[in-house]
């Protein structure tokens, strides 16, 4: 039985770089700082996601990621089960995604491999473009308790610009839990955003993404075997907590930082 690590394909990724490089810092004009300070070893790279059904966190980090560290190095991604339905399922797998639950994470990050997790998720991709700075994972910790048992530190990164895309005005919340499609979808959002050429639509399906220039921030890694010992902690759920609450704010304070930097919307 092959596990995720098998099914990641280095040479395939090799030959899709030079497009994605392309794409990412030709048409969106990507930045990422300090991905250097990703340590040797496992590690949970954590974000914030953004840019609904066409977020380019993934592949502006992985094109960094292998400029820095060599493609050989693998990078995978824990992602929603809906990646891996129908004909893009085994594609996303050669790319390194893996189905974001514990064993899969388990697995890869104890293999010393970097693992990327979006906390936030579906809440966070879709949150409205008036909220695009503010760091909110819903009260989702579980990628912590993940850090933890894998003994692997977390390297919190955030990204500005990538919300601007398109104008996301709702998440959809009630309008989720009335869709027919709740189940099949797997989330109690239906977005509703505006953008090109298409104006008004569901989920912004069918538009395109404007160029907008996106900027990711790298930050310290974050041991919280470390942060325990500081603050006295022996519980694992005090430890969860902790941590993520230093994760959040360490994030927003970056967020708060590019946004201060950023001179106008989509230009950067």
């Amino acid at each position: 039985m092959t596990g995720p690590l098998d099914e990641r394909d280095p040479a395939y990724i090799a030959k899709a770089l030079p497009f994605l490089k392309l794409a990412m810092r030709g048409y969106f004009r990507s930045e990422v700082r300090d991905i250097d300070r990703v340590p040797d070893g496992g590690a949970l790279m954590v974000g914030n996601h953004s840019g609904g059904l066409m977020a380019m966190d993934v592949p502006i980090v992985a094109v960094a990621f292998a400029d820095t560290f060599g493609a050989e190095r693998p990078l995978f991604c824990l992602a929603h089960d809906m990646l891996f339905t129908g004909a893009a399922g085994p594609l996303f797998r050669k790319f390194g995604f893996v189905p974001a639950d514990r064993a899969s994470a388990h697995e890869v990050l104890a293999s010393g491999a970097v693992t990327m997790v979006f906390p936030g998720g579906d809440y966070d991709v879709f949150r409205p473009t008036l909220k695009a700075n503010v760091i909110d994972f819903e009260g989702r910790k579980g990628y912590v308790r993940t850090a933890i048992r894998a003994g692997v530190p977390i390297v919190p990164v955030v990204s500005i610009g990538g919300q601007e895309a398109q104008f996301h005005l709702t998440r959809g919340q009630w309008l989720g839990r009335l869709s027919p499609l709740r189940k099949v979808m797997r989330t109690d959002l239906l977005p509703i955003t505006f953008g090109f050429p298409f104006g008004l639509t569901a989920a912004g399906v069918g538009n395109i993404p404007l160029p907008t220039k996106i900027v990711t921030q790298v930050l310290d890694p974050i041991d919280p075997a470390q942060v325990a010992e500081e603050l006295g902690l022996e519980d694992e759920a005090e430890t969860v907590a902790e941590v993520d609450a230093l994760v959040r704010a360490r994030m927003q304070d970056a967020l708060d930082e590019l946004a201060r930097q950023r001179r106008f919307p989509v230009l950067g």
